[in-house]
């Protein structure tokens, strides 16, 4: 549903630029079925002028046209400072499709670049294409990839690099940061409307509220205490959780210098340029609420309408109040679930939390470590459990897995059962850095094969898939510390 409010100081129609000599690097077939996109026995579009499209040299394909693609305003934080008007640098909306809206990330230069050159690279394309399908296929609320089109055009960050174009699709690109900027200018007109439309395509159950703007305000902060918890379950670090990338509708979007844990350390920066440490794994939760702090500032114009001013803020910091809890039953819910505990026992968060301070202690590998968890049984011997063997102290972990083996035996699902479900939450496959790493620099030469595999391979992330074994393993001792930024 595109950005439709009305007023040209919201939007700006934008043409893409021209990329030149475009060409596949990858597609999504379960992206391509969203918007109903045919492909032929190739995996690429049975119309050949989608290439263009996506590539953002033309606005129709033989039957579909966008005439009004736009780049939107929106202001935030960026790293807890208010950094004033923002807006779409690089991303175009082309418009909607099936429900869908379908931008290209790298498309050119808008109005609100700033001083920047509006394309992106191939090398952090890749990784929003390969991160948002996993994602998806991890259960966790995401924006889709549907594509990556490459040029040899040259493109300069820290080195020089080339051109890309990642086609992204979500029901809405809607962010906390067109709330911040409407509120910025004291523009109460343009957050009603911003406000108004959310609640009539996508949070609908608000208007039956008697403060539906309070309701919108809850259901927002709701679904992304809901969407960081999923995070910190698989061990996903986003890296740059700055309000003004902090969906409206809890979807995890602008793929950055992103990581998935590989040995767990609680505090890890997956972000080079986070010197100090904002961002970490252990920070996103509080770091999300801040972010639903500054939503709660904009949106407090709304809630003023009927309400004084003391009460709006009252109402409005106990609604607030409400995304801890939120959080800490999901998280709870999750990590009981990787262990397979089914039955709410009292001291069951004791024992997640002191396995975890074991995991950092040992900087055990957080992936493997809970898949391998579902092979335990109930009435082993704790030194028949294989695992125990990655932790620097033995004598330390050995009692957990003896207070674990008791646990279980509270529980009443057999063995099997719990394996299946325990398997059915860790993930057997993430999309680690290195492997990343690795499909990259064949793209950078022209072969986008490990693009493909990677795909393939991440779209069943909690199947077993023997021919990929070797895709869950640790990554080697050379690459366990590959540097990610924001720049891309």
């Amino acid at each position: 549903m595109p950005f439709t409010l009305s007023g040209d100081d919201t939007c700006q129609t934008t043409t893409p630029s021209r990329l030149h000599d475009p060409y596949w690097v990858a597609i999504s077939p379960n992206a391509a079925e969203l918007i109903q996109l045919p492909l032929g026995s190739d995996g690429l579009p049975v119309d050949p002028l989608w290439l263009d499209l996506l590539a953002g040299n033309t606005l129709k394909t033989s039957d579909i046209e966008f005439p009004n693609p736009i780049a939107t305003v929106y202001s935030g934080h960026q790293f807890g400072v208010w950094a004033g008007q923002l807006g779409d640098g690089r991303a175009i909306l082309l418009g909607d499709l099936h429900g869908q809206e379908l931008q290209l990330k790298g498309a050119g230069i808008t109005r609100f670049s700033r001083m920047g050159d509006g394309r992106a690279v191939l090398r952090s394309s890749i990784r929003e294409f390969l991160c948002s399908e996993a994602m998806h296929a991890l259960g966790i609320p995401t924006s889709r990839a549907l594509s990556v089109v490459g040029s040899k055009e040259k493109v300069i960050r820290e080195s020089v690099e080339t051109a890309a174009v990642c086609a992204r699709l979500a029901p809405s690109f809607i962010r906390i940061g067109h709330f911040e900027h409407y509120a910025s200018l004291e523009n109460t007109v343009r957050l009603k409307e911003l406000a108004d439309l959310l609640i009539t395509h996508f949070y609908p159950e608000c208007s039956q509220h008697d403060q539906p703007y309070l309701s919108l305000f809850k259901a927002i902060s709701k679904r992304n205490a809901k969407l960081v918890a999923q995070w910190q379950s698989v061990g996903f670090c986003h890296g740059v959780l700055n309000s003004d990338n902090i969906s409206a509708l809890g979807l995890t979007i602008d793929y950055g210098p992103f990581g998935f844990l590989d040995q767990f350390q609680i505090d890890h920066i997956c972000n080079h340029s986070d010197s100090g440490g904002r961002y970490a794994y252990h920070k996103q939760p509080q770091i999300m609420h801040w972010n639903m702090a500054c939503l709660a500032s904009a949106m407090l114009p709304l809630i003023e309408i009927n309400q004084t001013t003391e009460n709006a803020h009252e109402i409005l910091r106990s609604a607030l109040d409400e995304f801890p809890v939120t959080y800490a039953k999901e998280w709870q819910g999750l990590f009981r679930r990787k262990l397979g505990l089914e039955i709410e026992i009292d001291g069951d968060i004791e024992l997640i939390e002191r396995l975890l301070q074991a995991m950092h202690d040992s900087q055990i590998d957080f992936t493997n470590f809970f898949r391998s968890l579902g092979n335990v049984k109930k009435g082993m011997q704790v030194a028949d459990i294989d695992t125990r063997n990655d932790f620097i102290d033995r004598e330390g972990i050995d009692p957990w897995f003896g207070d674990y083996l008791t646990r279980l035996e509270q529980e009443t699902a057999d063995d099997v059962a719990r394996k299946m479900v325990m398997d059915s939450i860790n993930p057997k496959y993430i999309l680690r850095n290195y492997l990343a790493q690795v499909a990259i620099e064949k793209a950078q030469r022209d072969d986008f094969s490990e693009v493909a595999t990677l795909l393939k391979l991440l779209s069943n992330p909690y199947d077993e898939q023997p021919e990929f074994e070797a895709y869950s393993k640790p990554p080697p001792q050379d690459m366990r510390h590959i540097a990610v930024s924001c720049s891309s």
